[in-house]
């Protein structure tokens, strides 16, 4: 398998769980300015909608989107229970928090990268993002992931944008659950290797 990143990207997500899983696989770095790969291809011809993350199979097919990416590896070995059965209750709930982590923490923090947005705006969607953050705090503080007492993909997924909020200047002493969070996730050792691998 090949895992086409970026660094400082949601691409991180997935790479955590390959090296969680201790799965092969080739990372290739992607420009994402030029959207030139590492080996001078261009990645629009890998995967059309122009953003990491990609997978790409022994057999050619290339999966994107991280959610769907760390669902189908962590079906690769059930052992790891990286992720709940598919088709249990359980699986749905991740599922859940997939879908929050996409639409409300990567997608509500995304707006802050434009450093072209209004002030006013950007302050919109901190305080909007904020908002998410209690629930967050809500969460966390009673338990050590979001699906409870076990690390799952989606934990690799939060890790990853709650890492952004050091380029918006945003404090997240303020939820004093999230920070605990970070640093129990950044100590696992498939965390450490990831970030090593990216620094490169």
């Amino acid at each position: 398998m090949k895992l086409y990143y970026a660094p400082y990207t949601c691409s991180l997500s997935p790479h955590i769980v390959l090296r969680e899983l201790g799965l092969p696989f080739e990372l290739v770095r992607v420009d994402n300015t030029t959207k030139q790969t590492a080996d001078g291809r261009d990645f629009r011809a890998i995967n059309r909608k122009g953003y990491v993350a990609a997978l790409e199979l022994g057999d050619g097919q290339v999966l994107t989107e991280g959610p769907a990416i760390v669902q189908y590896l962590a079906d690769l070995k059930p052992e790891c229970a990286l992720a709940p059965v598919a088709g249990s209750w359980q699986r749905v709930r991740l599922q859940e928090w997939l879908n929050f982590v996409t639409s409300e923490i990567h997608a509500g923090s995304a707006p802050l990268f434009n450093a072209a947005l209004a002030d006013d705006a950007k302050g919109y969607f901190r305080e909007r993002l904020f908002k998410r953050f209690d629930l967050l705090q809500e969460t966390l503080a009673h338990q050590d992931y979001l699906m409870g007492a076990s690390f799952s993909v989606v934990d690799a997924y939060l890790f990853t944008v709650l890492g952004w909020c050091r380029f918006f200047a945003i404090d997240l002493s303020a939820w004093p659950a999230l920070p605990a969070y970070v640093k129990r996730i950044s100590a696992r050792p498939a965390v450490q290797a990831a970030l090593r691998a990216e620094a490169t």
